[in-house]
């Protein structure tokens, strides 16, 4: 009878120390969600975009290209000037001016005998003279080539020298249409309108 009861003892002393041993493994596991933390901030980093704007005044003595020409021969001239300014905060890698007739004839098609196209500048404003609508104009300052003769109507294309590449520069332009004197009787009685856009190429990206 003694040996029967000792085996119960054992059997209980077992059960408990398995008891104790999870009871530790569940402490363990609750204690590996605990962490330190830490952090550090950078900034604030402000970050604005550039304005890339040029502008032509209204029509006026700083801008004469709305001042039609009528009942124009061959060998005629007519000269017209405008202000371009770079109004934007950023500079320009290039300006190119495209021209297109709106109401259009032999006057603008024919690139030998229709309208040829000069532009130039002067350093300072140019000096107005005549009566509207045949203005003249002299440059009280130093001129320049923008613009080499070539038929009046073209897409992109190149100006050279123009300050207006800068932010907030100003380039004097005379534009001149000539009329050719190889134009024939074919060139009586038309009619163009041309209108003529500068278009600003933005500078190479990079670094900023």
């Amino acid at each position: 009878m003694a040996r029967h009861s000792d085996k119960r003892v054992s059997r209980g002393k077992v059960l408990l120390t398995l008891a104790v041993l999870a009871a530790g493994a569940t402490a363990v596991g609750a204690g590996t969600y605990a962490s330190f933390t830490s952090s550090a901030t950078a900034g604030p980093l402000s970050v604005t975009s550039g304005t890339q704007s040029l502008s032509i005044p209204a029509a006026g003595t700083t801008n004469r290209m709305t001042v039609s020409a009528s009942n124009i021969v061959p060998g005629d001239t007519m000269q017209r000037v405008v202000n371009l300014t770079n109004s934007g905060n950023v500079n320009l890698s290039a300006i190119t001016l495209t021209s297109a007739a709106s109401v259009s004839s032999v006057l603008d098609t024919d690139a030998t005998n229709g309208l040829q196209l000069v532009i130039d500048k002067c350093s300072v404003a140019w000096t107005e003279a005549g009566t509207n609508p045949a203005y003249t104009y002299t440059c009280g300052g130093t001129t320049t080539s923008v613009l080499a003769s070539r038929a009046v109507i073209g897409s992109g294309v190149a100006l050279s020298n123009l300050a207006a590449t800068t932010a907030g520069s100003t380039d004097y332009l005379r534009v001149t249409l000539t009329f050719p004197s190889g134009a024939g009787d074919s060139f009586q009685t038309k009619s163009s309108t041309i209108n003529f856009t500068f278009n600003g190429v933005q500078r190479t990206a990079g670094n900023a």
